[in-house]
């Protein structure tokens, strides 16, 4: 019964930690909607000077959409809020006035990647792997494709893309 999402401030830097270990901080419907909250009140949080984030436990940052949650259903209506409103909160870190930094120990993958991207910075371990292995399971990773490209550039992202590979 933990919140998906804890925030504390240290001086004027806040860390948010996607607190989903058990689901390798997938991004639920609920995180999602828990980080937009925060960023929206980042936004106007003048005391604040720099966001981190970073995800609880060793196991992941973040495997991307929870896809537990996304095969629960085939409503077209909650696939398209879903993502909609995922897209909503990548774009919304952009926005930020405080610069963003991805505190990444371990995996990102598919929207977890995205997630990264998103960042201002991101700050990696040498155990840090980075994926958008949605091919894998028989998904492209259509949304994540546009920030990974941006950051690593288009060649990489379609080797990244086409073929799930993990890149450290």
């Amino acid at each position: 019964n933990e919140p998906v999402l804890l925030r504390r401030d240290e001086g004027r830097v806040a860390i948010l930690t996607l607190n989903r270990p058990h689901a390798m901080n997938a991004l639920s419907g609920e995180l999602i909607d828990a980080l937009q909250g925060e960023f929206d009140r980042l936004a106007k949080d003048r005391n604040i000077r720099c966001v981190i984030i970073e995800g609880a436990g060793d196991r992941a940052f973040s495997t991307g959409h929870d896809l537990r949650e996304v095969a629960s259903t085939r409503d077209y209506a909650f696939h398209h809020s879903l993502l909609t409103r995922c897209s909503a909160m990548m774009l919304s870190i952009g926005r930020l006035p405080q610069p963003v930094i991805a505190k990444v120990k371990s995996v990102a993958t598919a929207a977890g990647c995205q997630l990264v991207a998103a960042c201002d910075l991101a700050v990696a371990s040498d155990k840090a792997t980075f994926a958008t292995s949605g091919i894998t399971n028989g998904l492209f990773c259509g949304t994540p494709s546009v920030s990974v490209g941006r950051n690593i550039g288009p060649k990489r992202a379609l080797d990244m893309l086409f073929t799930g590979q993990f890149v450290d």
